[in-house]
């Protein structure tokens, strides 16, 4: 995971290709929290736990912050002590390396 969330996401044309189930369990193994959803255009989820709301948002802040910065932008959802975060490439209509390399950005920022 390490190697992933010190990447930087590549930027992307609208003929972008999405991995192929070989390299998604490739990159997969690297974020093993991470689940892969597959249901239109597949994509990857995780929720985070936390004591409170406002720690659960401080987090959103967080990832939002990452985000920007990579330019790669995730659903997020923010609740009562819990965090959900699904990262997939539009472009590609599916998964990119981008989405793992995000998601391993993610695991970090809420492991430090």
């Amino acid at each position: 995971m390490a190697g992933l969330a010190e990447e930087q996401c590549a930027a992307l044309s609208s003929g972008s290709i999405a991995a192929s189930p070989a390299e998604i369990a490739e990159l997969k193994a690297q974020v093993p929290e991470w689940t892969v959803v597959r249901d239109g255009a597949d994509r990857i989820e995780r929720s985070y736990a936390f004591g409170s709301f406002a720690e659960a948002l401080a987090f959103t802040d967080r990832v939002g912050a990452a985000a920007e910065e990579q330019d790669h932008h995730p659903q997020i959802t923010t609740e009562w002590g819990r965090t959900t975060v699904r990262w997939w490439t539009h472009v590609a209509r599916g998964l990119h390396r981008n989405d793992f390399i995000m998601a391993a950005k993610t695991d970090a920022l809420y492991e430090g």
